[in-house]
C-alpha cells in the first residue's frame, strides 16, 4: 500500500494496491500490520456505511468530544467525495487549518483521519456510498458539528451554498467561532 502525508502530516492518504484481471479486481483495504508498519496503529471497533443520492451532498464537519472522540478511516465503495479534515487540536501549529483530498470507487484511495480533528465530505457524483472505520464506538451525548460553510475556516468546497443539500444537523451547525475545541 501507498502512504502519503497530506501538509496536517498527521492526515495520511492510503491507497492499497489492486491486484486486477478481466474479471474486476481485489483489494485489502484494511490489514493491522501493515497499517501498523505505515504508522498507524488504531483499533477499530465499528464500521459505518452512509449513502448519499445527490450530488452535492455534504455530510460534516462532524466531531465526536473526548473520551469518545474517534479516528476515522473513510473510502468511497461508489461515486466519488472531496473528503475534508480540518484541525481541532488546540495546542497543534496547524490548529484551524484544513485538508483535503478527492476519494473515489475509481482511484481506491482512503484518509485515515486521527483523532481532534473536524470531519466531512461533499459528494461530487449522485448515488455515492461511503465506507468507513471508527475507533471509537459512537456517543450522542459526545457528538457535534461545525458549519461546512463557515468564512472562518474559508474550506474550498468547489459548490456554493445553494448547491449543497445538507441535513437539518449540518444545516444548524455551529461556526468556527462558537466551536470551543474539546481536542
Amino acid at each position: 500500500m501507498d502512504v502519503i502525508a497530506l501538509d496536517i502530516p498527521e492526515v495520511k492518504i492510503i491507497t492499497p494496491r489492486r491486484f486486477s484481471d478481466d474479471r474486476g479486481f481485489f483489494s485489502e483495504t484494511y490489514n493491522a500490520r501493515a497499517f501498523k508498519a505505515a504508522g498507524v496503529e488504531v483499533d477499530f471497533v465499528q464500521d459505518n456505511h452512509s449513502y448519499s443520492a445527490r450530488k452535492g451532498t455534504v455530510r460534516g464537519l462532524h466531531f465526536q468530544a473526548p473520551p469518545h472522540a474517534q479516528s476515522k478511516l473513510v473510502r468511497v465503495l461508489r461515486g466519488s467525495i472531496i473528503d475534508v479534515a480540518v484541525d481541532a487540536r488546540k495546542a497543534s501549529p496547524t490548529f484551524g487549518k484544513w485538508v483535503k483530498a478527492e476519494l473515489s470507487a475509481e482511484n481506491g484511495k482512503q484518509i485515515f483521519v486521527p483523532k481532534g480533528f473536524l470531519h466531512g465530505f461533499l459528494t461530487l457524483k449522485p448515488d455515492t456510498e461511503v465506507a468507513y472505520k471508527v475507533d471509537a464506538f459512537y456517543d450522542g451525548a459526545s457528538d457535534g458539528s461545525v458549519k461546512w460553510n463557515d468564512p472562518d475556516l474559508a474550506i474550498d468546497w468547489g459548490v456554493g451554498d445553494h448547491e449543497a443539500s445538507l441535513s437539518e444537523k449540518d444545516d444548524k451547525a455551529q461556526s468556527w467561532r462558537e466551536f470551543k475545541s474539546p481536542f
